[in-house]
């Protein structure tokens, strides 16, 4: 009967693993699909954010010039991009997404789609305004 229940722990333990959006993801660009960046998403307490860690777009040595507030001028590589999102049934939301191009910060939510497929929607005001992209888990 121990066996039984180590073995169903072990196996709960594997599905949940599998359904978390931490880790690396990488982004491409909607209109010509070459990979921009690696996102890493971790967690602190129950709270969820996500930094650049390589980005294929700019040089190594890039600031997010267009970026306001303490975020102005600092280093593309280690920006944290999402901040604040926290677990709601099978979403992540309530937190804001930074575009480092432009400097502009959205409200955000992710969705796991499929087990190394996720969506992650930016927008104004509703959800109905605005963008969403698929990140891809990096392997």
């Amino acid at each position: 009967m121990k066996i039984i229940v180590f073995i169903i722990g072990v196996l709960l333990s594997i599905s949940t693993q599998a359904q978390s959006i931490l880790g690396q993801w990488e982004t491409y660009d909607d209109k010509t699909n070459t990979k921009k960046a690696i996102i890493e998403i971790y967690k602190q307490e129950d709270v969820y954010f996500a930094k650049i860690v390589k980005n294929f777009v700019r040089a190594e040595d890039a600031v997010c010039e267009k970026c306001e507030g303490t975020k102005h001028n600092q280093p593309i590589i280690g920006l944290v991009i999402i901040e604040n999102l926290k677990k709601n049934a099978d979403e992540f939301d309530g937190g804001t997404i930074l575009d480092p191009e432009s400097g502009d910060v959205y409200k955000c939510y992710l969705k796991l789609i499929e087990e190394n497929k996720l969506k992650v929607r930016g927008f104004i005001g509703f959800s109905l305004i605005g963008r969403t992209q698929y990140w891809l888990r990096k392997k």
